[in-house]
């Protein structure tokens, strides 16, 4: 792996915990924690994610415990959402759309990680996944929330799985640069997006079952 290219892929990880980041504080600011269940929260699902690839991977330590430039987009983020949250408490589709961001990079990043690392294609797109969508799985669970990955009323993974899809395919090709991979989180954002507002899903588990409504138990 080039320096440049590591350069780049560092940018393309920071960016996409800011954004995961972001996500958590928000979170945080409607379940009402402090200022420091904050920055835990933004933290866990920013980090979580970059972590589980890392270990997965053996790449050694975790990037984000051994190169500290990974810890400051969780504290600006915490203090982004802490001074300008009041103003920003009607626009509940704010939280939707930082996640999508995060989950954009992230399913790009992870996999072109583990391709670096000699990851055969199957499995660099599935660890390409696995990080876009652990450290969402982290924030919903440690927020006592229902995590989205498992919301049988919105699409979460498919939108990843697409991205890594098509990293996959543009880096075996040999045509993944900075354009392309600006429309693979182009695509895999508006994919996330345009689910989330128009309600898209799929098919549960068996068919002939019937999603319940809200006031179902």
């Amino acid at each position: 792996m080039s320096f440049s290219f590591s350069v780049v892929l560092v940018w393309l990880d920071l960016a996409g915990v800011f954004f995961f980041a972001v996500s958590g504080s928000l979170l945080a600011a409607k379940k009402q924690f402090d200022i420091v269940g904050s920055l835990m929260l933004a933290s866990v699902v920013s980090l979580g994610g970059g972590v589980i690839r890392d270990i997965i991977i053996n790449a050694g330590p975790p990037a984000a415990l051994t190169n500290p430039v990974y810890l400051a987009p969780p504290l600006v983020a915490t203090v982004l959402v802490y001074f300008l949250f009041s103003g920003l408490q009607r626009f509940t589709s704010l939280l939707i759309l930082f996640d999508a961001g995060g989950l954009a990079l992230f399913c790009i990043t992870g996999t072109l990680k583990a391709l670096a690392e000699g990851m055969q294609p199957i499995a660099a797109a599935l660890l390409g996944i696995a990080t876009a969508v652990g450290g969402g799985l982290l924030r919903d669970i440690t927020a006592n929330e229902v995590p989205r990955l498992f919301d049988p009323k919105d699409i979460y993974a498919l939108p990843a799985f697409a991205g890594a899809g098509l990293t996959v395919l543009l880096s075996v090709s040999g045509t993944f640069n900075a354009v392309t991979g600006s429309a693979v989180a182009a695509v895999v954002f508006a994919f996330r997006i345009i689910a989330w507002r128009r309600h898209w899903h799929v098919p549960l588990a068996v068919r002939g079952w019937h999603r319940l409504g809200p006031d179902a138990s």
